[in-house]
């Protein structure tokens, strides 16, 4: 690409972030951003999500002034935040400053004893490394701007605290005070802004792709600079172990090049597989976890919400909440497919509700069939605190589930269409050609979660029912996935598998 005719080098916080990242990703961002990825409603929810944060925070200091700035060019954005500091205004929420060509927007800041603090909120439960050069960047244009900065605070979400009764600002939020150490990093946030702009006055960097694709965020990006990525590559083996970047600059790209002697024994299985375009089958293991599951069988999937700023009694930020279940059953080896299911309605804490129908629907002799199981065990658990009235019922339960994502795990059934991944989005249609989740409205838990959220917030009875309607086709096609799974898991054994000897090395030798 050739050398923009006119250089843009204005910087604002999130670019220069971007740069910290990658040059390369910000030059593309500045010249080229009809190549950027299409952004994810789950990004798009993520941006959300720090703003409804950001306002509760601003209760931390009540009584300031919020700089509302919509559609107003930015120079006009640091007059009017001048004008609020020569009023006398001492709480600013949203306050904008601009020095030496970079903009900055602070979340909260207050003018204290000793002058003003500043207040970077994050709706994180910790803190970060790059939220120290957040709040580096904007100490650096607050004090080129003249506006003498006492203290630099990061405020992010308790997740030890839990509500009870009315939302306790000062408990849900932690406080950190970083002065010293943002102030240490000034002279290293001012060489990085001059690298930044000398980066953008040149041609595009040669930056090849590396672990800052996806740290400390997913760069978006990433679809341009991996476009010369194969399908099958280093980067398709699932597990843990493998140093796939220090291998694919060693010019080991294709799946093929990477050699056997650096894979577990999964990954092995997935390699062989996925070349071959076959599956494996390990018929002893199969059998030793079919005879674990007994009758009556019912196979559970749970779907939650995370709020950041807890909304019942009990909870903590970002704690799962259940609000829908779907249940298929099997009284019996011949007995027909039932099903139950429930969805809270909007606007109510369906914790009591869909914990006492659940245990009415489950006898305490039942094998319970999850996928993924701890996020199921999960949930029970913190029902069973929420409801400590039903411990013993719910521990009963507890003690019978089974996981079948078991057998796809150790890769005791892998499919080359499952693409190295053992979830049930991956599973299903690798393993049973007639269900798929393509083309439903709701097609994973995100979009779930969203939907009723959506639920909640709208006042159209017709959206309603539509939403209500997709959150019940997706949760049952969950819970009737893992029956289809498991009648193909039984029925493969039937069959001829392939020979575990000729296709890869045992595990122990493995």
């Amino acid at each position: 690409m050739t050398i923009p005719a006119k250089p843009n080098t204005y910087l604002s916080k999130s670019q220069f972030i971007r740069g910290l990242q990658c040059h390369k990703s910000l030059y593309l961002h500045k010249y080229h951003p009809e190549l950027r990825d299409v952004v994810s409603e789950q990004q798009q929810k993520l941006f959300q999500t720090g703003i409804d944060v950001g306002k509760v925070a601003q209760d931390l200091f009540l009584g300031g002034v919020r700089i509302s700035f919509n559609s107003v060019p930015l120079t006009d954005q640091s007059r009017i935040t001048e004008d609020e500091i020569q009023k006398g205004t001492t709480i600013l929420y949203e306050a904008a400053f601009s020095f030496n060509d970079v903009f900055a927007k602070l979340d909260i800041l207050h003018r204290g004893s000793d002058g003003w603090e500043l207040y970077e909120v994050k709706a994180t439960t910790g803190v970060e490394d790059v939220h120290l050069d957040d709040i580096a960047l904007q100490y650096y244009v607050l004090s080129g701007s003249v506006l003498p900065i006492s203290r630099i605070f990061l405020v992010h979400l308790n997740n030890e605290y839990v509500r009870n009764g009315d939302l306790e600002v000062e408990r849900l939020f932690t406080i950190n005070d970083f002065t010293n150490p943002t102030k240490q990093k000034a002279t290293a946030v001012a060489a990085e802004i001059n690298r930044q702009r000398q980066m953008l006055k040149g041609s595009m960097p040669a930056i090849d792709i590396g672990e800052y694709c996806t740290k400390p965020y997913t760069c978006d990006f990433r679809g341009y600079c991996w476009q010369h990525i194969p399908k099958q590559s280093v980067f398709s083996i699932k597990g843990r172990g493998l140093r796939k970047f220090d291998l694919y600059y060693q010019g080991m790209v294709d799946l093929q090049d990477v050699p056997d002697e650096l894979l577990s024994y999964e990954q092995k299985i997935q390699k062989m597989a996925d070349l071959a375009k076959t599956e494996f089958i390990n018929p002893e293991k199969i059998k030793e976890f079919l005879t674990t599951l007994w009758y009556p069988l019912y196979f559970l999937d749970f779907e939650t919400f995370m709020s950041p700023i807890p909304m019942f009694n009990g909870t903590r930020p970002y704690q799962h909440v259940p609000f829908q279940y779907s249940l298929h059953y099997l009284e019996n080896e011949n007995a027909p497919l039932q099903h139950r299911e429930f969805l809270a309605a909007p606007n109510t804490d369906p914790r009591k509700e869909l914990l006492e129908k659940l245990l009415r629907e489950i006898p305490d002799n039942a094998c319970v069939l999850a996928y993924h199981k701890s996020f199921e065990i999960g949930r029970l658990k913190d029902l069973a605190e929420w409801y400590p009235e039903y411990r013993d019922k719910i521990e009963t339960i507890i003690r019978n589930i089974r996981d079948l994502a078991d057998p796809f795990r150790q890769k005791d059934y892998y499919c080359y269409r499952m693409e190295g991944s053992y979830s049930l989005k991956a599973v299903l249609p690798a393993l049973v050609s007639d269900l798929s989740y393509n083309g439903m409205a709701i097609a994973d838990g995100n979009m779930a979660m969203d939907a009723y959220y959506r639920m909640c917030n709208t006042t159209d009875a017709a959206e309603t029912e539509r939403i209500r309607k997709a959150l019940l086709d997706y949760c049952r096609l969950d819970t009737l996935a893992m029956v289809k799974i498991l009648e193909r898991v039984a029925t493969a054994l039937r069959g001829k598998p392939l020979d575990v000897e000729h296709f890869c090395m045992d595990r122990a030798r493995a």
